[in-house]
């Protein structure tokens, strides 16, 4: 089996979920996170991201608080599980860098708002962004709009950022959810990617891989798009696999039939 880095000349990994925030592509879905999250950000009011699994949530807003500078603005970020309030407590003290163990919730609250508050007193923004909240259970929706809440709800000091699956609009509708999504001020979702972002897609990564050329046929594109339905993750799946089997092929161009043979290694 040749080594498909060398054979296609790629420098880096290709299709990699690592690209720096500044390389990634600028896809539309992307701008519109960062454009929201930066309006959020001067209000001090809670957004929502949602988008179907690998759509690019995570991606889209790692590129969007880039854009924050550490001297201003302090984000803070966790990703969510489906243990208790506590637990999230004590996630976001260590994303405060706060030094907790175990303690009540009372006290965590207490401490984590002190550390929000002493943080705008040196005139920097707090954002704090909560990945895979569409993973966390019903009671903690009901008690995150506290942590937003300072001065008696006269001061916005905490941006509140929450990100997961098409589901997460749902929890928000819950009647105990209604308190934290009164708060809410934009939301933004992720839908999958057109035939023509593909093909764009596609050619960015080449090009930052190190590969100068496009190495996929018309038709191997096509079938990244229909196979994926626009789904970036599956895309990055199924252009790998496809660029391994033409290797494997000894193949110039990557052809819809390395696609295919891509797709049968993938479960969903």
């Amino acid at each position: 089996m040749p080594n498909y880095k060398e054979y296609f000349g790629f420098k880096s990994e290709p299709f990699s979920s690592s690209v720096p925030a500044e390389k990634l592509l600028q896809l539309p879905s992307m701008i519109e996170v960062k454009e929201k999250m930066l309006y959020a950000a001067t209000l001090g009011g809670v957004m929502v991201v949602t988008g179907d699994v690998g759509s690019g949530k995570s991606t889209s807003l790692r590129w969007a608080v880039s854009h924050f500078h550490p001297s201003s603005t302090h984000v803070m970020n966790i990703v969510a599980t489906t243990s208790s309030m506590t637990d999230l407590l004590k996630q976001m003290c260590w994303a405060a860098d706060l030094d907790v163990r175990a303690a009540s919730r009372s006290f965590l609250i207490k401490t984590f708002k002190a550390s929000v508050k002493a943080m705008v007193e040196k005139k920097m923004s707090v954002v704090l962004v909560i990945d895979e909240a569409s993973l966390l259970r019903s009671d903690i929706f009901a008690e995150l709009h506290v942590l937003t809440q300072f001065d008696y709800d006269s001061q916005k000091h905490l941006t509140l950022v929450l990100a997961g699956q098409s589901t997460l609009i749902d929890r928000l509708t819950f009647r105990t959810s209604a308190p934290l999504a009164s708060r809410v001020i934009c939301k933004s979702h992720l839908s999958s990617i057109t035939l023509d972002q593909t093909w764009e897609y596609l050619s960015h990564h080449l090009k930052i891989a190190g590969c100068k050329k496009m190495i996929f046929s018309e038709q191997a594109i096509t079938a990244i798009h229909q196979g994926s339905g626009g789904i970036l993750r599956k895309a990055n799946s199924l252009a790998k696999g496809a660029i391994v089997a033409a290797a494997i092929e000894t193949k110039q161009i990557v052809e819809a039939e390395q696609v295919r043979i891509a797709s049968t290694e993938l479960i969903i």
